[in-house]
């Protein structure tokens, strides 16, 4: 599953992004992998485990909408099952 925010381009200033992608580690759990940067820039990217799908999926609808609440629009959205 992999989520683009980003927002509005305020300013000469590229505008920042964040990404967002669950992805199945080796041995059974979940990663929960965050990518945050300047469009054209520079990008930090930082990475949380979890046991199960649930507590992951969890995880990234949090970070979803706490970007939402920050003004980041939803720009790219793969894999989802249109819940919520």
């Amino acid at each position: 599953m992999r989520l683009l925010l980003q927002q509005r381009p305020d300013g000469p200033e590229a505008p920042r992004f964040v990404q967002l992608m669950l992805q199945p580690d080796l041995l059974g759990g979940w990663t929960l992998v965050r990518e945050t940067g300047q469009i054209g820039g520079r990008s930090q990217v930082r990475r949380e485990q979890f046991l199960d799908h649930d507590s992951a999926l969890q995880a990234l609808e949090q970070a979803r909408d706490q970007q939402l609440k920050r003004g980041f629009q939803l720009m790219f959205s793969q894999g989802t099952d249109g819940r919520r």
